[in-house]
């Protein structure tokens, strides 16, 4: 009897692996030409040594399964707890802590402000570059804690209080009372429900308590960081708005009565936690004058929207990286991906993308260190080519994560690949601290009180001697002359872009700065990214973009 068919058979070989990308691991994420050029470039070369040892630590393995266990295990908020007893905690997976601890050991938070070396705030914005580009939403506290101190400095005995524990470089997360921690975090709440951006319509009341504290009694619909130690919050005192610094835990230990009343359900952005609050009487102190919170708070915002525009940056590095080891590796049509001509043009395109915003950032990161430290004119300039910058770049980083993503095909289209991560995460710092419209309309209303800031731009502008850059700075010129509200997009963009040519004509090589002129600036250039005039050196540029 032949019983053959009863047998087990052997399962056909259709699972061999073949013409799949390794993994892109083992290597330094911060050996990038436009970032190390643009840290010594800015007078913080000192800083390359602990910048390459986070780079290398970015690149393990071990780092980047922290960025996924982080996202795939969101915070989770107990807002009691087993015997109903009000806590308000929000619990995280180990792997945000490991994140946040070599963010804070590394002093990509507050660390800049206590010290005296001459470009720490850019050897900061190195780091949080380069870390972000590990797991971005862990840069939120980051970020925070790093603009938190510029508020307090409206107030010295706040700050005297304060700045140290928000400087130190230790990780110490729990709400306790401040003097028994050896660092804290700070988040920030200005966002109301029938609001937004309209602060001044915020309705949460601040009341005197006779001891020099006040009691904030409302809502917020969006707080940033919710775990943290200490807010800077926005609220309606007898003198009109005012900023307040308010603790969650007071100095005998009890609760303050900021109550959490859920986490918001993001895009992205998926390992922080954002949450509604209400305020039942909960003790805050003063921060700078009654009445003016907008201009002392406007401080801290100033500090994250240069965030934004680094945030962006790494994002778009990360996209490209991951594109170039992608078609590097990945073979069709019997040749590698970046052989093929049209996906060299995207992927040339997509480098000078992203080393225009690295450099634009190195940049801003240089004038917020020098306006610090007294000089007036880097502050000018600063004022008006952050608010155009943060508006440009911001917008570019969804789109340039796009066609990273489309550079891998299907699989970019896969959670693991981490592509849609990055995806989702991209349109987050268009949004933050200011939208779109808010930051073009504060260039215009730069260009209206300040236009010795202006000035200050066209004449960073002008150091590339440049007939290209020139000409199109001349062509925007014009245009600011009859600008108004309803232009405000376009002058940013058009400000940025000039803005960014001069510093490539500057800083980087010919083929670089060649391509950036005759795509970005003549007009030669499609709506879609690889879409290059042609008779430009894309090997050169590629091959400056590769990951080591």
């Amino acid at each position: 009897m032949d019983d053959s068919r009863h047998r087990p058979q052997e399962d056909p070989v259709t699972h061999d692996v073949t013409n799949q990308v390794p993994p892109l691991t083992g290597h330094d994420v911060s050996a990038d030409p436009a970032l190390l050029e643009g840290l010594a470039r800015e007078g913080a070369d000192w800083a390359t040594g602990e910048l390459r040892q986070l780079g290398l630590l970015a690149g393990s393995a071990k780092a980047q399964e922290w960025g996924r266990l982080a996202n795939e295990h969101p915070p989770v908020l107990r807002t009691h707890d087993r015997y109903g007893n009000r806590i308000d905690e929000v619990e995280f997976h180990p792997a945000w802590h490991e994140l946040m601890t070599v963010a804070v050991e590394s002093g990509a938070h507050a660390a800049p402000w206590t010290s005296a070396r001459p470009g720490a705030h850019v050897a900061r914005a190195a780091k949080f570059f380069t870390w972000s580009q590990v797991e971005a939403g862990h840069g939120c506290p980051i970020s925070m804690t790093y603009a938190a101190v510029a508020a307090l400095r409206h107030s010295p005995s706040l700050r005297a209080e304060w700045e140290p524990l928000l400087a130190s470089r230790t990780y110490d997360f729990g709400l306790r009372p401040p003097r028994d921690k050896r660092g804290v975090l700070a988040g920030m709440a200005m966002t109301e429900k029938q609001g937004g951006s309209d602060v001044r319509a915020n309705s949460t009341r601040a009341e005197p308590l006779g001891d020099g504290t006040f009691a904030l009694t409302g809502h917020k619909w969006f707080n940033s960081a919710p775990m943290c130690d200490v807010f800077l919050v926005l609220a309606q005192a007898p003198g009109g708005l005012s900023c307040f610094l308010l603790p969650r835990v007071l100095p005998d230990g009890t609760r303050n009565a900021m109550r959490l009343m859920r986490l918001k359900d993001k895009l992205g952005n998926r390992s922080n936690a954002s949450a509604e609050v209400e305020y039942e009487g909960a003790v805050a102190y003063l921060v700078g004058e009654e009445g003016r919170g907008v201009r002392t708070i406007i401080e801290m915002v100033n500090m994250t929207r240069l965030d934004c525009v680094i945030g962006s940056a790494a994002g778009m590095r990360y996209g490209l990286t991951q594109a170039l080891h992608h078609t590097r590796h990945r073979r069709a049509f019997g040749r590698t991906l970046s052989e093929q001509p049209l996906m060299r043009s995207v992927l040339a395109d997509l480098a000078l993308e992203s080393e225009a915003a690295t450099t634009l950032m190195t940049r801003l990161a240089g004038a917020t260190d020098r306006a610090i430290g007294g000089d007036a004119a880097e502050g000018l300039f600063r004022r008006a080519a952050l608010a155009a910058g943060k508006y440009w770049v911001c917008k570019r980083a969804p789109v340039h994560a796009a066609e990273a993503l489309e550079c891998l095909g299907g699989n970019g289209y896969v959670e693991e690949s981490q592509m849609p991560r990055l995806f989702r995460e991209s349109p987050l710092n268009g949004i933050w601290e200011g939208s779109g419209n808010v930051a073009a309309l504060d260039l215009i209303r730069v260009m209206a009180r300040e236009p010795e800031a202006v000035e200050a731009f066209f004449a960073e502008v002008a150091l590339a001697q440049d007939r290209r850059v020139a000409d199109a700075a001349e062509r925007v010129l014009k245009r600011l002359a009859s600008a108004g509200e309803a232009d405000a997009r376009r002058v940013a963009e058009e400000m940025t872009l000039v803005l960014q040519a001069s510093l490539l004509v500057r800083y980087a090589p010919a083929a670089v700065a060649d391509a950036f002129c005759a795509s970005r600036l003549s007009g030669d250039w499609g709506r879609a990214f690889g879409t290059l005039p042609s008779g430009l050196d894309l090997e050169a540029i590629l091959d400056r973009a590769a990951p080591a």
